[in-house]
């Protein structure tokens, strides 16, 4: 009976003749985890700073709720007390909006300084990996061409 061959000796051999360097993989894999680090800070200090947002927010409409609720010696004085209590509402409402704008603007604006400076980082380290390997090709031809010249 046939027996297949092993190409496992052939193919290690073939693979060591063409060297990979990972280091450009490795280097990438690093700035990609840098980024990803980076850009979890800037969402959980986001999420810190809109929660502390919130929990002001219910705060003050909690204290403003103990005014609307207390009693009242004249019923236009509920009126003017629910009155008072939309009022103060809405300008709270308007405050910590505008509260939340300021975080969402902080944000994005991190978020572009750390794409471009990621966008920055990425095309310095493919130059780099461009260059090496140029290097290492042209001396690989230049050795492959001195050794045929030799022949």
């Amino acid at each position: 009976m046939a027996k297949t061959p092993d190409f496992t000796k052939t193919m290690q051999d073939m693979m060591a003749k063409f060297p990979v360097d990972t280091s450009s993989f490795q280097d990438a894999f690093k700035s990609q985890t840098l980024l990803g680090e980076r850009m979890a800070k800037v969402a959980l200090a986001a999420a810190e700073r809109s929660t502390e947002i919130s929990a002001a927010w219910a705060k003050d409409t909690i204290a403003r709720m103990g005014e609307l609720t207390s009693t009242k010696e004249e019923p236009a004085e509920y009126a003017k007390a629910m009155s008072d209590f939309a009022t103060a509402s809405a300008e709270m409402a308007a405050e910590h909006m505008a509260a939340f704008a300021e975080v969402a603007k902080k944000v994005q604006m991190d978020t572009v300084d750390l794409m471009l400076t990621a966008g920055k980082d990425i095309a310095s380290d493919a130059q780099k990996a461009t260059q090496k390997a140029t290097r290492e090709t042209q001396a690989a031809v230049s050795r492959a061409t001195s050794a045929a010249s030799k022949s």
